[in-house]
């Protein structure tokens, strides 16, 4: 039936009838809060990020903290960001994988003094000094490693010039990021989340969680993880830029949609329990292709560019508050069934 006798904004009249009929409905359990730590760091002297305005680099001490008055407002869940010493990065990110490591120490401390769900970011960019997400070679000297034999058989193109030739190398990477998640399992992570997107990493610790007795802790593979410039203020505020080129080879093109659905389903195929989709506003038709595909938890990374993008707006007078909400709904309605995002500490207090 046609106007008058269907009148749309009969739905809309009242703030009551709004609340009733609203469609999408972001929950406090659906957020959660990315936590960067620092080694180092005194108690009570957190670090502001530049980047980042209105979010810091915490000690142990002041991170649990937060994290509790965060919990007291409603908020479930957690990821932890490690930022070791500088001395301590070396060429295969050891730091990562420390038993007394700055992540294992925190996750240590969460799951004693909070009832949060502790999830783990699982890569070695942040370890490493060559600042990549694998093991790296420079096309020039032998591979280095923590083992002693070396049957990898590197050979370079002879006619890359000097400046690219370097290599990520997967299968290599991948025995490190099993490490790094067995080590979070056993600090008592409720789940360890994979972001380097090497081929094959969930399966590899898929597997050595089970091997060790840690079959019940949960993946979120981050299965379609863009190389997006909107990682900027990340990579800022945990000093993980690479030192030579780009991620590319390994963190997908922008422009690719239909890539995402094979790189989740093979994720599912190794024991993913949780797919996650990163950038999220600018990918919210992945997610929802995600969500359409599969009968997995969705999770979106509202990220840190995406977040300093917003504030700057509100702070130049731009726009209002009221976009950060509108912008967290939006990644909500494609599809998310979580959302990691920067803005949990304001969602929680309008929520």
């Amino acid at each position: 039936m046609n106007f008058p006798i269907t009148r749309m904004r009969r739905l809309r009249r009242s703030p009551e009838i709004r609340d009733i009929f609203r469609e999408t409905k972001l929950n406090k359990e659906d957020l959660i809060y990315p936590i960067f730590v620092k080694e180092g760091l005194e108690d009570g002297k957190k670090e502001e990020i530049l980047s980042m305005p209105g979010e810091y680099r915490y000690s142990i001490d002041d991170a649990v903290k937060y994290g509790k008055k965060l919990e007291e407002k409603g908020l479930k869940s957690i990821i932890i960001f490690g930022i070791p010493l500088e001395a301590t990065k070396d060429e295969i990110g050891s730091p990562a994988f420390a038993k007394d490591g700055i992540v294992q120490r925190t996750i240590k401390r969460f799951k004693k003094e909070t009832n949060l769900v502790v999830i783990t970011d699982v890569c070695l960019c942040q370890y490493t000094s060559h600042g990549h997400c694998g093991i790296f070679h420079d096309g020039n000297d032998d591979v280095k490693t923590d083992e002693s034999e070396n049957d990898l058989n590197i050979t370079m193109d002879p006619i890359l010039p000097k400046k690219n030739r370097y290599k990520i190398l997967n299968d290599e990477t991948l025995k490190y990021l099993a490490r790094v998640a067995l080590s979070h399992a056993r600090a008592g992570a409720d789940i360890v989340a994979p972001s380097d997107m090497m081929d094959g990493r969930v399966g590899a610790i898929r597997e050595i969680l089970e091997k060790y007795g840690f079959g019940n802790t949960l993946v979120m593979s981050y299965s379609a993880k863009y190389a997006s410039s909107f990682y900027t203020p990340f990579r800022d505020a945990v000093s993980s830029a690479p030192s030579m080129g780009d991620r590319k080879t390994y963190q997908m093109d922008p422009a690719n949609a239909r890539e995402a659905i094979r790189e989740s389903d093979l994720d599912v195929i190794e024991g993913s329990d949780i797919l996650m989709v990163k950038p999220a506003l600018a990918y919210l038709d992945i997610i929802k292709s995600l969500k359409d595909n599969f009968d997995l938890p969705i999770a979106a990374y509202n990220v840190s560019g995406e977040y300093s993008m917003i504030k700057a707006g509100i702070d130049a007078g731009y726009l209002t508050e009221d976009a950060i909400l509108e912008s967290v709904l939006s990644i909500k309605r494609a599809g998310a069934d979580l959302i990691l995002t920067h803005f949990a500490p304001y969602l929680l207090d309008i929520l």
